[in-house]
């Protein structure tokens, strides 16, 4: 009828008669389509027979299928709101070798699950694996029923034109949903997954899910996936929906409640194909892409227990006792700060008229902007101070009576005697400080000549480069940290990120929230420190004003920019430490360190620039030093593993900085590096060695220069041979090695010069040392390395110890920024039993 009316309506519109022959040929076209459509239904109803079988649970069907032949299972069940049944699919294939696979799709009331037997799955390098034993579980829908009756079909068909025998057994999965503190143990393969699912209890917002193992491998994942079909349960797919984790003994996950509207999960386990994402070999390599590989046996034991998590009184506990311990020490510092106020006030009460001030004597004061036992800026010595500093030299470590008013005295005949043209050239310039500083005993006054007001200027670099530095550096960490955690928690992979896993407590979009917090300690102990200097500071300007004698006489000169870097330095360290934890692993661990290497790095300064003021380092120089070791830390990581091309270079680098620093200390800067250093170096060899053989000039700093030199050699050996992975701690090794062998040997010398530790410092030194002995314990103990595989370094993971809150990382961050706030003290307070000793009376080592 459509035909014939469109023609029709065509020869209408036409103007010339349509050919007779046109409808009689119309017709023959459509009369033999459907006579071949037909034909060809008929044909294939003759060779294709669907026969339905009413099937039961728990029976072993053995069976045969062929092209010729498709075969339906008809299974019900009932099942209720109240409680979910699993129901779980096996199938087995007899032949060895196979035409062609057997196809089993398995119809549900809303959802269908397929798959092939033998079941191939794909490993790395397109390898192919063949698995004739499969086992699915179905999935669940829920249903709104309080009970109902539901049907789900078994279909098996094949292409082979051969019979094929198979096995077929459907039955109930037991303890499919998961009890609270309840385990459960059973066995997974690559090709038998296993899923259950865990509905939450009343009250209970946040559990953890377990799951162990006795062996460490096959490899093997678990995930957490919303109640929905098709569940995601094979090595192939299991990273599609979730939250999943690579694991070889341990794993565990953290689910809220929020994160699922049905108040359910299911918990999936997969074994996987192979074991290089758990760090374990590539058995196979096969020549042909296209060869089936036999995995053998790979079936594993596991168990699982889903626990509740803390609840919120937990987490309010946890932060007021991570505050309560770090502002104890703000009143601690209070209290101490008045009783010393108190006996400061106490002894100015009970003071003698030669420790008065100048303007309480009547003597003239001397400028506040100069001091030290000689003329500043190029002035000549006065005959009293050369005399004084020739006795100074003959009595070894032993301190000369001489009173300020002396001092004083010889300041003003010194500074009196000064004439602008006593140095008129830049030579005379240099070679008197060729004369001061290559004596044999040095005192404090040798090396503080310079004008208070350039090296105040100069320190205060210090704090001014390292808080630019910490803007710099935090921002774009900050912003790739927050990136890395959106990236976890929008892709489920909980593999990017090493936390410890049993311990690892979320807020918000924080996975963990307790190694944050633990960083607090840092950043308030920081900033206590720099209360701490500000109020040195404020008070050592007063003095200067009213032009104290002892400030500005007596005592280590005070330069206080350093001081402020290292407190800024600190509160940093707590910034990124707690921003590498956020998402901690191999690519951000230099956030971790980066101002370490500065802390450890301004501490070596801070003790140096003590008694030698005026030939420290300045902040441009100091700093680019410390870039270039941290750019060597980056190398490190990224290139340091098993290179021994790097590890070649990096050692003569270490060698030759250790020798070119050790000669810089111990003639004071006075040598030059040019092209006639090697003649000069054979000439104090011939003339020191071999015409004559005399000991060293500066037997002290020889000491302190073969022992660093030993260390480091040593160090650099050890690295050049074993070629640690962790190249970011081994480099922070070395800081703190050197760190700790010229803070020994700055007390030993101390010591040894007649000077003594007062009780403030010493307290400190000894409270110092135990609370870095407690924290090194508990850095050891090891809760996760990026150094392995996820998998792997999930086997060091463990629980909670304080308060079911803080792990053992976590008391290494407390214990750690106490030391840290401890040892700045020590830095800070150890030479003030110097602050009324003249300072040509203060020996430098």
């Amino acid at each position: 009828m459509v035909l014939r009316s469109y023609w029709k309506s065509r020869l209408k519109r036409s103007c010339f008669p349509a050919p007779r022959w046109i409808r009689p040929g119309l017709a023959a076209l459509f009369w033999f389509c459907v006579t071949q459509l037909v034909c060809g239904a008929g044909t294939v109803g003759e060779v294709k027979y669907v026969v339905q079988k009413d099937a039961e649970f728990d029976v072993t069907y053995n069976d045969t299928v062929t092209s010729e032949n498709q075969t339906i299972y008809a299974f019900n069940h009932t099942i209720s709101r109240n409680k979910t049944e699993g129901v779980r699919v096996t199938v087995d294939v007899m032949q060895q070798q196979l035409e062609s696979p057997i196809l089993f799709v398995i119809r549900q009331k809303q959802a269908v699950m397929s798959f092939q037997v033998p079941l191939i799955l794909r490993g790395l390098y397109q390898r192919k694996y063949s698995y004739k034993h499969v086992g699915r579980t179905l999935c669940q829908p829920p249903t709104r029923a309080a009970s109902e009756t539901q049907y789900f079909f078994v279909d098996v068909s094949t292409l082979s034109s051969q019979g094929t025998n198979f096995q077929l057994r459907v039955s109930r999965v037991e303890s499919f949903t998961l009890q609270t503190d309840r385990k459960f143990s059973f066995t997974a393969s690559p090709s038998q997954p296993q899923f259950f699912k865990y509905v939450f209890p009343d009250g209970v917002d946040t559990v953890i899910v377990k799951v162990n193992s006795d062996v460490n491998f096959p490899c093997s994942v678990m995930s957490v996936q919303d109640i929905q079909c098709p569940v995601y349960d094979l090595d192939n797919n299991v990273a599609f929906i979730g939250m999943y984790q690579t694991m070889t003994k341990k794993g565990a996950i953290t689910v809220q409640r929020k994160d699922f509207p049905s108040n359910s999960f299911y918990v999936v386990v997969v074994v996987k194909t192979e074991d290089e994402a758990c760090g374990g070999p590539l058995r196979f390599y096969p020549l042909r892409p296209d060869e089936l590989i036999d995995a053998g046996n790979r079936t594993k034991d596991l168990d699982v227990v889903v626990s509740p998590a803390i609840n919120s009184e937990k987490y309010v506990i946890g932060m007021l006792f991570c505050l309560g311990i770090f502002l104890s020490f703000y009143v601690l510092t209070l209290l101490v700060a008045c009783v010393e106020n108190k006996r400061m006030k106490r002894r100015e009460l009970f003071q003698n008229p030669s420790d008065m001030s100048p303007a309480e004597t009547g003597k003239t004061p001397a400028s506040p902007y100069e001091y030290g036992s000689f003329a500043d800026n190029g002035s000549t010595l006065s005959s009293e101070a050369i005399t004084d500093t020739a006795t100074s030299t003959d009595n070894n470590y032993g301190y000369l009576e001489r009173s300020l008013d002396s001092v004083a005295r010889s300041r003003q005949e010194s500074l009196s005697s000064v004439e602008e043209d006593d140095y008129d050239t830049l030579e005379d310039i240099d070679s008197d400080k060729n004369i001061v500083r290559t004596k044999k005993y040095l005192c404090v006054s040798d090396l503080a000549r310079k004008d208070k007001r350039v090296l105040s200027k100069k320190y205060q670099i210090y704090f001014w480069n390292i808080a630019t530095i910490a803007v710099f550096y935090a921002l774009p960490v900050i912003q790739l940290v927050i990136t890395y955690q959106t990236v976890v928690n929008v892709t489920g992979n909980q593999d990017i990120c090493y936390y410890n896993f049993l311990c690892a407590h979320p807020l918000g979009a924080l996975s963990a929230f307790n190694n944050i917090l633990s960083n607090l300690g840092y950043v308030m102990l920081g900033l206590l420190f720099l209360l701490i200097v500000l109020k040195r500071d404020v008070t050592h300007n007063r003095a200067l004003v009213r032009n104290d004698l002892n400030a500005l006489e007596c005592g280590i000169p005070k330069h206080f920019g350093v001081y402020y870097a290292m407190g800024t330095a600190l509160m940093m360290e707590g910034l990124l430490s707690a921003c590498y934890h956020v998402c901690p692993n191999y690519t951000n661990f230099q956030f971790d360190t980066s101002f370490m290497y500065m802390i450890a790095g301004l501490c070596m300064l801070k003790l140096y620039q003590k008694r030698h003021p005026d030939i420290n380092a300045s902040a441009y120089t100091a700093y680019a030093c410390l870039a270039a070791v941290i750019f060597f830390s980056v190398l490190g990581v990224v290139f340091g593993r098993g290179n021994t091309v790097f590890w070649i270079v990096f050692s003569v680098i270490h060698i030759l900085a250790t020798l070119l620093l050790s000669t810089q200390l111990y003639y004071m800067g006075r040598w030059r590096l040019d092209a006639g250093i090697m003649r000069r170096i054979v000439y104090v060899i011939y003339t020191d060695c071999i015409r004559q053989c005399s000991g060293p000039m500066y037997i002290d700093r020889m000491v302190l220069l073969v022992m660093g030199n030993i260390v480091n050699w040593s160090l650099a050996a050890y690295g050049l041979i074993e070629r640690p992975n962790d190249f970011a701690s081994y480099l922070l090794a070395i800081a703190i090695c050197n760190l700790l062998l010229y803070f020994a040997f700055y007390i030993i010398m101390k010591l040894r010069s007649g000077e003594r530790v007062k009780c403030l410092p010493l307290v400190c030194i000894l409270f110092t040392a135990v609370v870095w002995g407690f924290a090194l314990y508990f850095f050891f103990q090891g809760l996760s390395t990026w150094q392995k595989t996820p998998a792997e370094s999930r086997e060091h993971n463990r629980d909670c110890i304080l308060l079911s809150f803080f792990d053992d990382h976590d008391i290494w961050h407390f214990l750690s920024s106490i030391a840290m706030f401890g040892s700045f003290l020590v830095l800070l307070t150890m030479d003030d039993d110097l602050d009324t000793v003249q300072r040509d009376k203060i020996y430098v080592f």
